[in-house]
């Protein structure tokens, strides 16, 4: 297990951005690495530790803006800096750094990271990719919500409420909406108990240490969408993506199948698992089946 930093340089930044990594096993190996993209955007590396439960090399890092990378707390807000292409950049820019440029490669991408994933395997810098995973993710903000506003409707009448009025009054703090975010949580975060898993726990903590990105990018809670990629989708694109792919969500998911169905539909080698007694951290309530699914695919 080896630890290290990429510089990597930014427009409109006044010193370079460090974007840090973790690798597990051996990249000098014949074997295919896994380059692991977290969700969020903020959500950092950690909640996806599990896969190292995977036997082949692993390449786990947080991307800029949160974790143990550098942090832009002054870009706050700033839709122009927090862009897709700022994370493709960042991506290229460790894989040139690990030497992972001009040799076979896989890539996992979780929810915000499935988005990441996806837009990075329609591009040229991609020719290298010899396997993708997007795992409880979405393939346009559309479609996303379509999904989120009807397992919305299925929450208590009282939760719904709380919902409406913070979003009425653009008041997205206090006790009472906290705890009404947690009721959709429980069903369509993580169904592990006791509640919230280590992993969930980890993941909303680092929303807590730094929200730039999350709040710029898409919001006050997974249940209200108001930054920049709030018009975005990757479906024109995704008949570019020429690598064999595995699609993972999971029935209680907030990544319901409306948003996953156009990975399906338009990316030409698929083949797509929904899971049962599961949500959106289906890597941690069903770790050991979720594991066995990866590794059938990535062998």
């Amino acid at each position: 297990m080896t630890e290290g930093v990429a510089v990597f340089n930014v427009p409109g930044l006044s010193s370079p951005a460090r974007t840090w990594y973790k690798v597990f096993g051996d990249l000098q190996t014949d074997q295919t690495p896994l380059v692991i993209l977290h969700g969020g955007p903020g959500a950092c590396h950690g909640y996806l530790l599990p896969l190292t439960d995977l036997p082949m090399p692993l390449v786990f890092y947080d991307q800029i803006g949160n974790g143990k990378s550098t942090h832009l707390p002054e870009k706050n807000g700033d839709e122009t800096f927090w862009s897709v292409d700022l994370f493709k950049d960042e991506l290229n820019n460790l894989l040139a750094h690990l030497g992972l440029d001009s040799r076979p490669i896989d890539v996992y991408g979780h929810s915000w990271g499935g988005m990441l994933a996806a837009e990075w395997a329609t591009t040229s810098e991609s020719s290298n990719l010899r396997r993708l995973v997007i795992s409880n993710s979405l393939a346009s903000m559309a479609t996303w919500q379509t999904g989120i506003t009807a397992l919305r409707k299925q929450l208590p009448d009282d939760v719904q409420a709380v919902l409406d009025r913070a979003e009425k009054n653009l008041d997205f703090t206090g006790a009472e909406y906290e705890a009404a975010v947690e009721v959709f949580y429980k069903r369509h975060l993580s169904l592990a108990r006791p509640w919230p898993a280590p992993e969930v726990q980890n993941a909303l903590d680092w929303f807590t240490v730094d929200a730039t990105t999350y709040g710029t990018m898409y919001g006050p809670s997974e249940l209200y969408i108001t930054g920049s990629l709030r018009d975005w989708t990757v479906i024109p694109k995704l008949a570019k993506i020429k690598a064999p792919t595995l699609l993972i969500n999971a029935v209680e998911d907030e990544a319901q199948d409306v948003t996953m169905q156009p990975f399906f539909d338009h990316i030409e080698k698929v083949k797509w698992i929904t899971m049962e007694n599961a949500a959106h951290f289906s890597h941690v309530d069903q770790r050991e089946k979720y594991i066995g699914y990866l590794k059938a695919f990535l062998k």
